[in-house]
């Protein structure tokens, strides 16, 4: 499960998705940003710099309260809003140093990203963005983004990587902690692996 969330999370850097309009497909903005972000890691490889990146470019494009949500499953029913805070807080810091790791790591590879058709109807809040991401020597890797429409903006919701969803993956892990120490178990788990990531 750790191998899944690892390849899911290498390959996130594809979709920083900079000024986006519900006017622009998703399929545009996924396009495009993949050649900033490309750019990007060609000339800058320094953790803190890339860090900056994330900061600026990714995350007011990801929903974390809807991502925490679906990782928590049933169990966000019964966080308090404080709670619900925390987590949010804590998966996103997880989430955000990860990212930044895997994002180095990237910098050394030569990708190729294929942007596949969008199948979307006219009106719709919600899509999925299908890509394939090519390696030399290495077959291509499917890696899917849904995308929901809120506040006249796309923002990831989940991705899925080779039929393998980020939330899913992580929702075995909190259920498993949740039902050892409770929800303010679950909060402490990954403060902890915040601080020691740091």
């Amino acid at each position: 499960m750790k191998n899944t969330i690892a390849a899911v999370l290498a390959l996130m850097f594809l979709l920083p998705l900079t000024a986006a309009r519900a006017q622009t497909a998703p399929d545009m903005l996924v396009k495009n940003t993949v050649e900033e972000v490309l750019t990007i890691l060609k000339q800058n490889k320094d953790v803190r710099e890339l860090r900056e990146v994330v900061e600026k470019k990714v995350l007011p494009h990801f929903d974390f309260r809807a991502m925490t949500q679906l990782a928590m499953g049933v169990s966000w029913r019964n966080a308090t809003p404080a709670q619900r805070t925390a987590l949010e807080n804590a998966f996103r810091t997880l989430l955000v140093r990860t990212y930044t790791t895997a994002l180095s790591d990237a910098s050394k590879v030569d990708r190729q990203v294929e942007i596949r058709p969008l199948q979307m109807k006219p009106g719709d809040d919600y899509t999925t963005v299908r890509t394939l991401v090519r390696e030399p020597g290495r077959p291509p890797i499917s890696i899917d983004y849904r995308m929901t429409l809120t506040d006249k903006q796309w923002k990831v919701t989940d991705i899925v990587a080779e039929n393998a969803s980020l939330v899913i993956s992580y929702r075995g892990q909190f259920n498993s902690e949740i039902g050892r120490s409770g929800i303010d178990g679950l909060i402490k788990l990954l403060e902890d692996r915040n601080r020691q990531g740091a």
